[in-house]
């Protein structure tokens, strides 16, 4: 499988103070606003390190999840597909993330409804995308991104749901033919085919990591997983995302990376 090719950019959304009423079902309580900036300004640190410039854009007390920008978004290296969340309180996240991406692309697509789509269940593996259906991303929303992908040369296929959020919450791609998998990806046939680093059930969140240029930025806190990434070759970078947690968010939620 080729390796992704370098990304340049990321485009972070700023947590809003509203973030507290954000959609969860962690059971963990409601984050702290304060460590939550403290804890995305560590991210956006991060992300520079890896050598990626960096676009913020500012925070929207209309609407507490936005920090979770991921999902309003598709970013391919040919065109961006602006979703349709499947959270009906997310739906507007999307009109300023459009008018961010338009500085950055020329062809921007779109999900419209009755489709719905999060692109946190869209994984990117070379120029195939998974797309996990899920309580927020329907068939009508999959069906039209594999649509656009095709018509942009691309591919993609379904992988259903049965316990996690976004695929993503469960599944990672690291480049190199190597795949970061949990729980129910275990043993799905699409996978089967991939170098696997294997997630213990102790410590599923981990599952959600991000390879930027090389460099695989974890959560914290996960030592049995951050062993095994090194055992692989691969140089790692540790953030506290406990705030981001509380609200089911993960690592590669919190930007658009191209």
């Amino acid at each position: 499988m080729s390796t992704n090719s370098h990304f340049k950019n990321a485009i972070v959304r700023m947590p809003c103070r509203r973030m507290v009423k954000g959609l969860s079902s962690a059971g963990l309580g409601l984050p702290y606003y304060n460590l939550a900036l403290q804890q995305h300004q560590k991210y956006i640190e991060a992300l520079a390190k890896c050598g990626v410039e960096v676009t913020s854009i500012a925070a929207d007390e209309n609407y507490p999840d936005s920090v979770f920008i991921e999902d309003a978004a598709l970013l391919t290296p040919v065109c961006a597909i602006i979703t349709n969340p499947g959270a009906p309180s997310r739906k507007g996240e999307i009109v300023a993330v459009e008018r961010s991406l338009s500085q950055f692309y020329l062809e921007i697509e779109r999900i419209s409804a009755p489709g719905s789509l999060d692109a946190g269940d869209i994984m990117m593996v070379g120029n195939h995308y998974y797309i996990g259906i899920s309580q927020r991303t329907n068939h009508h929303g999959a069906n039209q991104m594999i649509a656009i992908l095709k018509k942009h040369g691309m591919t993609g296929s379904i992988i259903p749901l049965k316990k996690v959020l976004h695929l993503k919450s469960g599944v990672s791609y690291l480049e190199n033919n190597t795949m970061v998998i949990s729980g129910e990806f275990l043993y799905k046939k699409e996978f089967s085919r991939f170098i696997t680093i294997q997630v213990n059930p102790s410590e599923s969140y981990a599952a959600n990591c991000i390879w930027v240029n090389g460099t695989i930025i974890i959560a914290e806190g996960y030592p049995k997983f951050k062993e095994a990434v090194a055992a692989h070759g691969f140089s790692t970078i540790e953030l506290d995302m406990s705030e981001f947690r509380k609200l089911d968010g993960g690592l590669s939620c919190l930007s658009l990376r191209f």
